[in-house]
């Protein structure tokens, strides 16, 4: 299973970005979605910014991503 999680860009260096994610800040490709700027959402996966969200689905994505962990950490 692959999981990729919407990341916020901060800095753009090249085709490489600094983008935050929750708190924790990487460096990241931007070699596939040439189209990011700083302040877009990028969807990352393995390193690689794969797609361009807009920020209402970003932080739906976000939001329900911190749900399940949430349930996870219930379950124990």
């Amino acid at each position: 299973m692959c999981l990729a999680i919407p990341a916020l860009i901060k800095s753009i260096e090249g085709k490489e970005a600094e983008v935050e994610i929750g708190g924790i800040t990487r460096r990241i490709s931007l070699w596939l979605t040439p189209e990011a700027k700083v302040g877009d959402y990028a969807l990352v996966h393995t390193g690689y910014a794969i797609n361009v969200l807009d920020q209402e689905e970003a932080e739906e994505t976000l939001r329900l991503l911190e749900e399940i962990a949430g349930m996870a950490e219930e379950e124990g």
